[in-house]
């Protein structure tokens, strides 16, 4: 078998959710990221059966060995209110089942925002809307807690309110949760991939489990370390620079994890992505 590729980008479904294989094809990748639905509005997107089986077809056409979603930027399913945690969770769940429809692998979710400051709640309350739409929904579709930039109120910021989502999913539905962590954000919170690539790593995997981590949002930051603020740039442009980028490529523990890019786009969007992938590439394999 080929060598997996494991590199792609979150790319767009205007036009369909079937567009999205070519585009990652476009980019010469095998992985993919997309959204299901508008992610900043409530309205839910139904996926009729030809929506669905033209996606199918074009994911085996153009050769895509993973595919993941990105759940609604206004779900919030920490937040005390129970009227919005409410919307929130069906609009958690129908993510879910589109996701059970399309076949993909992964849907990445924000931990949300604990609006009354009382975080060890704030947690339960996700983690208990995340065990019973697994419970619905059920899917092979792994659910991802996204590590945040922590800003404000946000959860998930610390390696250890990722492990504590995580245990209060009741096993077995256990084993369909997961972590997604992204550059820009560790860089916001604080941990130093500049300085202390290795002592990132090793505490995330003596704090979460390594087998947790079952995806990568690559992403430079444009704010300086522990700024709270997520604010993504171009790979190797912004405050982390080249070197943990070319790090986390080099690393063998890393190299089955699927790295996504949610760098800017810019007017040309498939010029930016091949330039940011290309330095990705050149990392991996010490041409850059």
């Amino acid at each position: 078998m080929e060598p997996f590729d494991e590199v792609g980008a979150h790319v767009s479904s205007a036009g369909g959710v079937a567009r999205a294989p070519a585009r990652a094809a476009a980019l010469g990748s095998v992985v993919l990221q997309l959204f299901t639905k508008q992610p900043s509005r409530w309205a839910e997107r139904e996926l009729e059966a030809e929506r669905v089986a033209a996606f199918c077809a074009a994911r085996i056409a153009h050769g895509i060995r993973l595919a993941a979603s990105h759940d609604s930027y206004l779900i919030n399913l920490a937040t005390p209110d129970p009227e919005l945690r409410e919307r929130s969770y069906h609009a958690f769940r129908r993510e879910l089942e589109r996701c059970r429809a399309l076949g993909l692998e992964f849907v990445v979710t924000h931990p949300g925002h604990a609006t009354d400051g009382d975080l060890e709640s704030g947690i339960a309350r996700n983690a208990e809307a995340v065990e019973r739409a697994l419970e619905e929904v059920p899917a092979p579709t792994i659910v991802l807690f996204e590590g945040t930039a922590g800003g404000g109120r946000a959860l998930g910021a610390r390696f250890e309110q990722l492990a504590a989502l995580i245990e209060r999913v009741r096993p077995p539905l256990r084993a369909r949760v997961g972590v997604c962590l992204d550059t820009c954000h560790l860089c916001a919170v604080g941990y130093d991939l500049c300085r202390d690539y290795d002592g990132v790593v090793q505490e995330f995997g003596d704090v979460v489990g390594p087998d947790r981590l079952r995806l990568l949002h690559l992403n430079d930051s444009a704010a300086p370390c522990g700024s709270r603020r997520d604010r993504h740039a171009h790979i190797g442009e912004g405050a982390l620079g080249p070197e943990p980028f070319r790090r986390l490529m080099q690393d063998e523990r890393l190299r089955p994890i699927p790295k996504i890019i949610e760098t800017p786009k810019g007017e040309d969007e498939r010029a930016h992505d091949l330039r940011n992938l290309a330095r990705l590439r050149q990392y991996r394999t010490g041409q850059g």
